[in-house]
């Protein structure tokens, strides 16, 4: 019962989150060019946007059923769950904004529920939320996201094309989004132990800061790219960065036997893959503006 309300709070997060992004990107591309040296002047523009404010309010709700869905079950099975979100965005793009989602992206949405269905079918009984993590590894593995997140907000101001600017954007707060996620996975199990008393924790710092770029990191994407494949690369890049973090950093369980392993590897893979083969109908991006 765990498992089942674990991931259906990760794909109501999902949902969510799609749809804060769309109000996100209206309200972005009204609002001034994101400054990264005037980030208080920015926030206030930004938020000044009403369609911004509310995919902020909506981000927010997503939020809460992120946390939710993370004190609940695995970290990489809740990031698994969330790559769907990509094939939601592709139906919200036909269904919202009449944009034309081919063979390429239902096909997407075919591989993304065979492999959650594959997923559910392998995952071993211990189910619990696996918070416990090594700190040495913990530290070196949000420093490498860290520096990769850095480096592709540093990209347009070294000469990287200007039609990639807004997906680079997006993937720099799409790992910082999943840096975020893995210091909240480490302060759910620290609360849990130790209380209110847990907040104290570095990682709440690492949470806050982390999640404060890439919000501005986001915003700049959305106004400098096509909204639809921004959205899609933000939530790839954080989906793989919880998923390898939930392995890596928390030990998430996989299977004993051989059998076991590879279809459970095969799930993840699916999933995996159909976030990047399904990238946005090309059409949506001029249909979801301001």
């Amino acid at each position: 019962m765990t498992l089942i309300l674990g991931i259906a709070l990760a794909l109501g997060c999902a949902l969510t989150t799609n749809l804060g992004f769309i109000y996100k990107h209206r309200g972005a591309c009204q609002a001034p060019a994101v400054d990264f040296r005037h980030p208080v002047i920015c926030a206030r523009q930004l938020f000044s946007t009403r369609l911004f404010a509310l995919g902020m309010l909506i981000a927010c709700g997503s939020w809460v059923f992120h946390i939710a869905a993370m004190s609940l079950v695995p970290l990489s099975v809740v990031q698994c769950v969330l790559a769907g979100g990509i094939v939601m965005l592709a139906i919200m793009a036909e269904r919202v904004y009449a944009a034309c989602v081919g063979r390429r992206q239902w096909a997407g949405l075919a591989m993304t529920a065979l492999g959650l269905i594959m997923l559910g079918v392998s995952l071993p009984p211990d189910h619990d939320a696996h918070s416990r993590f090594s700190v040495p590894g913990m530290i070196v593995f949000e420093a490498v996201l860290i520096v990769m997140g850095t480096l592709l907000i540093l990209g347009p101001r070294i000469g990287a094309p200007r039609q990639h600017h807004g997906v680079m954007f997006g993937a720099a707060s799409g790992i910082l989004f999943g840096v975020s996620d893995i210091s909240i996975k480490a302060l759910t199990g620290i609360v849990g132990a130790h209380g209110l008393l847990g907040l104290a924790s570095p990682w709440l710092v690492v949470t806050v800061a982390a999640s404060i770029i890439a919000f501005f990191s986001s915003a700049k994407g959305l106004q400098d790219g096509e909204a639809v494949p921004v959205i899609a690369v933000t939530s790839t890049a954080a989906n793989v960065s919880g998923i390898v973090g939930g392995l890596v950093v928390f030990g998430d369980p996989f299977p004993t036997s051989g059998v076991g392993i590879a279809f459970q590897a095969v799930a993840f893979v699916l999933v995996i893959v159909a976030a990047w083969f399904t990238p946005a109908p090309t059409r949506a991006a001029g249909l979801i503006t301001a």
